[in-house]
């Protein structure tokens, strides 16, 4: 029996050219549809997509015409029923008087189930396009903001996702505003993060590539997906070299980076004034990691714990735990 199509055809209020960028630039593509993106947009090139954090869309991409159609293979990274070029997705941009016409169809399923789950996820991140077209930021996709199987990995995953919408709210203004961090600017912040990402993923075996040029979010979240890819493909068995001391468990080395992630997301979002949104789920998970790595660094990486209030929220416990006092009411 033949598996159905997915198909959808919407109109976005932007040109052929700005709806182009929107699904084939990583920039554009963490406003709606992924938590991290690599793309190699050339016949033959590769993407990597992770959706939500623990599953990454993989492919080639098989026609490109800018502005006019792109079409790629997708499957799944880890999944042996439904591996890389599976199936193939078809995008069709056409001017229209009030922008332009988007369709989508998504042919290739190899079972209902895949087409069922596949037609609820276009669903919902078709509907994010639609904002993001509109609004420029469709803002936190609740399907990221809380994995459905936790680990050290997917919990960096979701914090990086937190870490990106901060950072990407950050203006030249912001550059020289203290943080909780004693003696760091949001600039220097920034600056401490993407040396501390370089240096976790060189306990995973992998050298990073900074573009230290770049605005903060594309170059923090260019780093972070590099970080955790690293560490998705190093696995968390055995140990690992410290540059700074003996050797380390693997799962304890990776669960530093969705502590390291997430608090400080929480940093420059009060050096800059910015609200942060982070789910409880991933709130209490990385506050369990931070148990195992915050008292061995007091004195260096972390202060000592600070009080807070008995009204105080789950991001701002795990901050104060971590001995941060808030820059902002």
């Amino acid at each position: 029996m033949t598996t159905p199509t997915f198909t959808k055809t919407m109109t976005l209020p932007v040109t052929p050219d700005e709806a182009f960028a929107l699904i084939t630039e990583p920039e554009r593509l963490r406003r709606w549809h992924t938590v991290s993106a690599r793309v190699d947009l050339r016949v033959g090139g590769d993407y990597r997509w992770t959706i939500v954090p623990g599953h990454t869309a993989v492919g080639t991409f098989r026609e490109i015409e800018p502005g006019k159609r792109v079409v790629f293979g997708w499957g799944w990274d880890g999944q042996s029923d439904f591996p890389a070029d599976t199936s193939t997705v078809t995008i069709t941009l056409t001017p229209t008087e009030t922008g332009t016409e988007l369709s989508l169809s998504h042919t290739g399923f190899l079972s209902e189930e895949q087409a069922a789950m596949h037609a609820e996820g276009w669903t919902h991140y078709l509907g994010r396009l639609e904002q993001v077209a509109n609004t420029v930021d469709a803002g936190v996709d609740e399907w990221a903001a809380t994995p459905r199987e936790f680990d050290e990995l997917t919990a960096a995953d979701a914090s990086l996702a937190v870490l990106q919408t901060v950072a990407r709210g950050l203006t030249a203004d912001d550059r020289e505003k203290p943080t909780p961090c004693a003696d760091f600017t949001c600039h220097d912040l920034v600056e401490h993060l993407a040396v501390s990402l370089q240096q976790l993923a060189a306990m995973a075996g992998a050298t990073l590539t900074d573009a230290s040029g770049a605005a903060p979010e594309p170059r923090l979240a260019d780093l972070g997906m590099q970080a955790v890819d690293a560490w998705k493909a190093r696995g968390l068995d055995g140990d690992v070299a410290h540059p700074a001391g003996p050797q380390l468990p693997a799962v304890f080395a990776a669960s530093i980076l969705p502590v390291e992630l997430l608090l400080h997301a929480w940093d420059l979002a009060q050096g800059s004034g910015q609200p942060i949104v982070a789910s409880d789920e991933l709130v209490a998970y990385v506050a369990k990691l931070a148990e195992n790595v915050v008292p061995g660094g007091r004195g260096s990486s972390f202060a000592d714990e600070v009080v807070v209030g008995h009204d105080a929220g789950a991001l701002d416990r795990l901050a104060a735990y971590a001995g941060r006092t808030p820059t902002h009411a």
